[in-house]
């Protein structure tokens, strides 16, 4: 079987004009928030399974002032200097227990690899400089403490990565690590990219 970079596709959005109050709501906010982010590792999946790529995912805390955002990157971890994938998540609040994940790409990535490690740089960006990628939002819905469940819509994300038309997320947030299984499918509903078997498990 041939491997499958996964492509991780990840999390945010409930547009929210000002300060959420500090109720319920914005506690489960902070939650997801604070589950997600971090530094994380493929590796003890790649092991066991050869199928799956050493992945090394990234994604640290910026703009605080500005609402929750997150930077992305994920790359083979013996290239981390050459991420495939470099993105900014949005996360806010829809209702008491959703969440949604809005994605971004960078319009000059390649002048934000390696920032991870100075948050600070990014606040010279500004969401101007910002693509949206509509329809590939991922809604997360709260199961228990530090544990989040969610998916893209039904065929919302278009994708033309190895002759697809569109492509589906399914995630599991937790306390130690992230399961996220990208999916690539064509126009008659066959898988073209992706893993097969099951997602990605990145270990925090």
């Amino acid at each position: 079987m041939k491997k499958n970079i996964f492509f991780l596709a990840v999390f945010a959005t409930f547009a929210c004009s000002g300060q959420i109050k500090k109720n319920k709501n914005s506690a489960y906010l902070n939650e997801l928030v604070s589950t997600m982010q971090g530094t994380y590792s493929s590796a003890k999946q790649a092991t066991v399974d050869s199928t799956y790529f050493n992945i090394s995912l990234k994604m640290i805390p910026i703009w605080e002032d500005r609402g929750n955002y997150l930077y992305v990157e994920q790359a083979l971890t013996d290239k981390q200097d050459k991420p495939y994938r470099v993105r900014i998540y949005k996360i806010t609040q829809r209702n008491e227990n959703e969440f949604v994940s809005e994605i971004y790409t960078l319009r000059n990535e390649k002048d934000w690899i390696g920032k991870w490690n100075d948050p600070l740089a990014f606040e010279k960006l500004y969401e101007n400089e910002l693509d949206p990628k509509h329809g590939c939002e991922v809604v997360l819905k709260r199961i228990e403490k530090n544990k989040f469940s969610g998916q893209t819509g039904i065929k919302t994300c278009a994708s033309e990565l190895r002759g697809a038309t569109y492509a589906t997320s399914k995630v599991l947030v937790s306390t130690d690590q992230i399961l996220s299984w990208d999916q690539g499918f064509d126009k008659d509903g066959k898988q073209v990219w992706g893993a097969v078997k099951s997602g990605y498990i990145f270990e925090k």
